[in-house]
């Protein structure tokens, strides 16, 4: 009953934030998908506390893979994508939730890593965005994908922030030189994917080196 409960909670956190995001829309279009791409990484608090295998905690984001899909080919969540689309990102987000939910919830066991991984995607990499455009600085540029210094900056603090938290409160023998180690590689990945593929090689990525932390 609880795994049931948890799902129609995701969805209507989910549809919550979507209607939220629209608020945003006077920012433009890139405000509200960052707020939607910020604030759906929250979820998985929402698994954490309700789902108690993989299977109930994979439910949700595989039904977003075709759902993201659809409204990427039809436009059928407007507020989500971009009126130049670029790329697969929104459908990545669902698929790298999918990912980390069945390896996390299940192979291994510790949602927890998954937790990390999502919270790096969503608060680093869409916090990189925000503010790497508010701020002006030096902007590089790789493939047809622009990175500003000030947003690669932001993406390193706040995955510092994160994964220094997460293993300080587990112990982890040089937990502050691993944290930034892991921190850095996370940044230089996050400024070499293009076409919204740091959706995925981010959490992906974040949850491989944690576990193996």
């Amino acid at each position: 009953m609880q795994n049931v409960l948890g799902i129609i909670i995701s969805y209507i956190f989910i549809g919550v934030v979507i209607i939220l995001a629209r608020l945003f829309e006077k920012g433009g279009e890139e405000a509200s998908r960052k707020f939607i791409h910020i604030s759906l990484a929250n979820w998985w608090f929402i698994a954490m506390y309700f789902f108690d295998n993989a299977i109930c905690a994979s439910l949700v984001p595989l039904s977003f893979v075709i759902i993201n899909y659809i409204s990427y080919k039809k436009n059928l969540i407007a507020v989500m994508e971009r009126e130049s689309q670029d790329g697969l990102g929104t459908v990545y987000y669902a698929v790298s939730l999918l990912i980390i939910a069945i390896f996390t919830f299940g192979i291994i066991n510790k949602p927890e890593v998954g937790l990390c991984s999502i919270l790096i995607m969503g608060y680093g990499d869409g916090f990189a965005a925000v503010i790497g455009k508010r701020v002006k600085s030096y902007e590089y540029k790789i493939g047809n994908t622009k990175k500003t210094l000030v947003g690669s900056l932001t993406m390193f603090i706040i995955t510092f922030i994160i994964i220094a938290i997460y293993s300080g409160i587990l112990g982890t023998n040089l937990w502050v030189i691993k944290s930034m180690l892991t921190a850095i590689i996370l940044t230089v990945i996050e400024a070499v994917s293009i076409k919204g593929t740091d959706n995925i090689t981010i959490p992906v990525s974040a949850c491989t080196l944690l576990f193996l932390m």
